[in-house]
């Protein structure tokens, strides 16, 4: 065996299964809770980013229809569609939320763009610390 070769033996193995069933369970039930929470959330967070001032907007009401928008795609994305928008975003925080980096990563790769945006102000880490700070009120990772 080549001396960067990894094999896990049986119980390796076991623990390797139980931690990532135990991941997928805890990524399920944050899916669920944001389907329960999707319409309070995206006013939270919306609300939190125009008080924090980092968007400037010319409408409330279409910036949280957006996020509202972002998080019913996340709730239909494949697993690998998520990877790829969050893939430059990963190490903003370590061992972030992965609704809180979606939506991070959405308003900064997407939203961007949109004619109801004026402006972001703020770092990539400070966009997520304020997103973050909503979704973990209703949707925590235990």
């Amino acid at each position: 065996m080549a001396k960067g070769d990894f094999r896990p033996d049986g119980r390796e193995a076991a623990v390797i299964s139980r931690l990532e069933h135990a991941k997928e369970a805890m990524r399920m039930k944050a899916l669920r809770l944001l389907k329960k929470h999707l319409d309070e959330l995206s006013d939270r967070i919306t609300t939190r980013l125009i008080e924090v001032k980092a968007i400037e907007t010319t409408s409330k009401i279409e910036l949280e229809r957006q996020i509202n928008i972002c998080l019913q795609t996340l709730l239909t994305s494949e697993d690998v569609d998520i990877q790829y928008l969050t893939a430059p975003f990963r190490n903003v925080v370590p061992r972030p939320h992965f609704i809180s980096l979606y939506v991070t990563a959405w308003i900064l790769e997407k939203l961007i763009n949109h004619k109801c945006i004026i402006e972001i102000y703020g770092t990539d880490e400070e966009l997520y610390r304020y997103i973050n700070a909503e979704v973990s009120r209703l949707i925590p990772l235990e």
